[in-house]
């Protein structure tokens, strides 16, 4: 593929899948504002003891619509028309199977996950409210998440932006509605976070309607084979997400030994914007997703280089932007999810957002170069990259550093573990391509 061409699409689908991932992550950082707001620093601790479930239920979509759809781009571009839509389908079941699931454990065993996450009877009911409600509408979320995927590799990035982003602001809007004017509290909150994906849906049934879909549904006995093929490649954006769920859990847990619930609540504030920032990084990725798989498909292997290069330099220029934001507007920004004006979560959240935020070239880098693996049919390095972030590196860091440092050692084992993996993938792509 010529390089002006090839630039010009890659652009064009990271500008707008960039654009749509951050209206994504806008459902959490909404939450965090109005609930802040709201319901004072309780509620935010509360609202950030939940959210490794929504991670899971997140992360699960994602899984079935990254894996699903780089299958599906993969067999486009060999022409295997049949096959195609065999993966589609096989993905639209094994998302249902899930998703029930996840609606079983929400309907039963919400507390005991409520206590399982740390909650206190200060916060129990509230965080236990946010459980149930996000996990009965798993069904939408991952509904919303596959065929986000799926559009977008269908040829049409511009609706699937226009979904995530209305969605987004649908819950930003309903997210005020429901605390402030109805006074619902929590349950407002997170109804509007369940509603965002529905939004979603209902704008993303225009690629049906208009008939500009080129997968269909076809009834076909579940393959295991293909199912196994699908989640191969669907691991490492599972794995991410629960990485930042289990990260959040480990650091929920230490944090609260350390330094109680106000603790919990800075850490809340950081871990949401952390939410947004690798949300470009994965639309980044997302982005080149679709054609990478495509020209890998092809067997241009000169061109998944150059779009690789695109990526690479893109989020090099946003981390540095990103963190000198940061850093220059450190007091403002924690202030505006800070409510009561509670000092000692000021200086908490502030120390911390400047020591945290110095992973984010090494969390791009390690998302991107992931990513590229999962589209190239390179399932195994790009599962030890997404383990590594998630599991075998960050969890021993971080209890290893704040035994260590206390707080400076919590905030310092993200930048330290990214970095450490940063050099591992790099080992993995040289032995990739030799």
């Amino acid at each position: 593929m010529e390089t002006k061409t090839l630039l010009k699409e890659f652009s064009q689908y990271v500008i707008l899948n960039i654009c749509g991932m951050i209206g994504l992550s806008c459902y959490i950082l909404a939450d965090t504002f109005f609930v802040s707001n709201g319901l004072g620093a309780n509620g935010l601790t509360a609202l950030n003891l939940a959210l490794p479930i929504y991670s899971f239920v997140h992360g699960s979509g994602l899984m079935l619509g990254m894996g699903g759809a780089t299958k599906y781009s993969i067999y486009r571009g060999q022409k295997e028309y049949k096959n195609a839509d065999k993966t589609f389908s096989n993905t639209i079941y094994i998302m249902f199977a899930v998703a029930v699931i996840f609606i079983l454990t929400g309907i039963p065993f919400s507390g005991q996950l409520t206590k399982l996450l740390g909650a206190d009877k200060n916060v129990y009911h509230t965080t236990k409210t946010y459980l149930q409600v996000i996990l009965l509408f798993a069904p939408a979320f991952m509904a919303n998440d596959t065929l986000l995927c799926f559009v977008r590799n269908d040829g049409n990035p511009k609706l699937s932006m226009i979904g995530m982003l209305t969605g987004s602001f649908s819950n930003i809007i309903l997210d005020y509605i429901f605390i402030f004017p109805l006074n619902m509290g929590i349950f407002g909150a997170v109804f509007a976070t369940g509603l965002a994906p529905v939004i979603s849906l209902i704008v993303l049934s225009k690629h049906w309607l208009t008939k500009q879909n080129h997968f269909h549904f076809v009834w076909i006995k579940p393959s295991f084979r293909l199912t196994g093929n699908i989640i191969s490649l669907g691991i490492p954006s599972l794995i991410s997400e629960m990485a930042s769920g289990i990260v959040m859990i480990v650091f929920n847990t230490i944090i609260l030994h350390i330094q109680g619930n106000i603790g919990v609540a800075a850490y809340g504030v950081i871990a949401n914007l952390s939410y947004v920032v690798i949300s470009i990084y994965t639309g980044i990725a997302q982005g080149m997703q679709p054609i990478l798989s495509r020209v890998y498909g092809y067997g241009e292997h000169e061109s998944q280089k150059q779009i690789l290069k695109y990526a690479l330099k893109t989020m090099l220029v946003i981390s540095f932007g990103i963190y000198l934001i940061f850093f220059l507007a450190v007091n403002p920004i924690v202030s505006i999810f800070n409510s009561e004006q509670n000092i000692q979560l000021q200086e908490i959240a502030a120390a911390g957002l400047k020591l945290y935020f110095i992973a984010i070239p090494f969390v791009g880098f390690n998302i991107i170069l992931s990513a590229y693996f999962t589209s190239t049919e390179k399932a195994l390095p790009a599962q030890i990259i997404s383990l590594s972030r998630g599991f075998l590196i960050i969890i021993p860091m971080a209890f290893f550093l704040s035994f260590l440092l206390k707080m400076t050692g919590v905030w310092l084992s993200f930048p330290v573990t990214e970095c450490f993996v940063a050099l591992t993938g790099i080992a993995l792509y040289i032995i990739s391509e030799a």
